[in-house]
Parts: C-alpha cells; sequence; structure tokens
C-alpha cells in the first residue's frame, strides 16, 4: 500500500459535528439531505439528487464532459444515465444555496458497494464528476470533492483511490495538492475501440490511525472521461 507524504496531506477534520448525533448511519443521512450544518460552504449546498432533477443533471454532466472530450456514443450515454445510477448508487449534486441552482454532480456507491471496477474492499469510489459550464471557477470541483472525501470520513472506508488519463494535468494538480501520491502498481494500459491505448493513471491517499481519515477515491476515466475531476478545469480548484 502506498502512503502519501506526510507533509503533503491536508488537515481533515473529525467525524463528530457540533449538534449532530455520533451516528454514522444518521450522519450520512442528513448528508444526504443537504442538513445546513454539514455544508462546507454557505453559498452552495451539496445533497442528493431529487427524482424532478434527474433530467437536468443529466444535461448537465453530459454537456460537461462534452465541452472538453468528443465523446462516441457509447460513453455518452453511459455519462447521462442518471436515472439508472441514482437507483443503484448516489448522485449527488451542488446547487446554489439561495436560488437552487444547479452547479455540479458527482455520483457515489452506496455503502458497502462500488461503483466501478477500480474499487476494492474497503475503499470509496466515485465517478461523472462535472460542472456547469457558468459554475466553473468556482471551485465547486473542489467542493464535490470535498463533499466525497467527508463521505469517506464517515464510513469509515480504509483507503480511495482514483485514476485519471496522462493529459488531464490539471487534475493531477488537484490530486497532488489535496495530498494524494502516485500509486503505480494500480496503473495499466487503456486499449480504446479505436486501437489505441493510454496508461491509465492511479492516485490515492490512505487512512490515518488518528481517528482521521485519509480516503482513497477511485474514478474512472477512460476515452473522453479524463474529465471525472476536471470537469472543472481549468479552475478545478
Amino acid at each position: 500500500m502506498t502512503s502519501s507524504p506526510a507533509s503533503s496531506a491536508p488537515p481533515t477534520d473529525s467525524v463528530r459535528y457540533p449538534g449532530v448525533p455520533d451516528s454514522a448511519a444518521e450522519l450520512e443521512r442528513r448528508l444526504a439531505a443537504g442538513a445546513p450544518e454539514l455544508q462546507l460552504r454557505d453559498d452552495v449546498h451539496v445533497r442528493l439528487m431529487r427524482p424532478d432533477e434527474t433530467d437536468a443533471v443529466a444535461a448537465l454532466v453530459e454537456r460537461a464532459y462534452s465541452i472538453d472530450f468528443e465523446l462516441n456514443d457509447g460513453y455518452r450515454a453511459d455519462i447521462a444515465a442518471v436515472g439508472r445510477r441514482a437507483r443503484q448508487h448516489q448522485v449527488w449534486v451542488a446547487t446554489d444555496a439561495a436560488s437552487g441552482t444547479l452547479f455540479g454532480t458527482v455520483s457515489t456507491p452506496v455503502r458497502g458497494a462500488a461503483i466501478s471496477p477500480l474499487a476494492r474492499l474497503g475503499e470509496l469510489d466515485f465517478r461523472f464528476l462535472g460542472v456547469a459550464a457558468e459554475a466553473r471557477r468556482r471551485g465547486i470541483g473542489e467542493l464535490l470533492v470535498e463533499h466525497v472525501l467527508r463521505l469517506a470520513r464517515i464510513r469509515g472506508v480504509d483507503r480511495v483511490v482514483l485514476n485519471t488519463g496522462p493529459d488531464m494535468m490539471a487534475a493531477q494538480r488537484l490530486y497532488v495538492r489535496l495530498g494524494f501520491a502516485r500509486l503505480n502498481e494500480r496503473e495499466y494500459t487503456f486499449e480504446r475501440p479505436d486501437g489505441s491505448s493510454f496508461l491509465m493513471l492511479a492516485y490515492g491517499r490512505d487512512v490515518v490511525s488518528d481517528g482521521q481519515v485519509d480516503i482513497t477515491i477511485c474514478v474512472e476515466t477512460g476515452p473522453g472521461a479524463a474529465n471525472e475531476l476536471a470537469a472543472d478545469e481549468p479552475g478545478a480548484a
């Protein structure tokens, strides 16, 4: 297991929150409902997607990917399958706290499951991070990543890992800034449908032992999908 350098790891907060019951299940329920006391920012709130937002969220994430990448039909359909993901997993949204305008989205597995083949036992993975074009350079991408980190702390996972394409330099800078390090043993060659290939990079962080949690975020990025964390790039931070 590869650990992040201690000097690069950002401070992490406890899973205890003032005025919130000390129960992981209750914390996650409150997080899903967008409880104000669990928000990381006053101006943007993160919560689970409502059923009536499915079409809007599908359009947002598909547009976020298509702005920067040429998508094949199969992958475009996978990106836009928000309703199916919400039935099987969790689809989170970042919204304007005042108006409710959708700014971004990310999908995570339910507790004890995985949303991609990359995740292993005791790891939390996420996919389909996308930020609306008009909301870029406002820190929405980083906020959604921090939300996943908070979810990982609440669940007490052992690790979180991510994969990204070699061309996603801005996203890689974000990972390093947040304390991630390369996990070379988790990297592999990805074969595109046209026969070309590239090395799928892996980054991760481990859980610390003092009651705080490092996370290993597992993000699957394929052809046109290297925008997972960089959907808010330039300016994902």
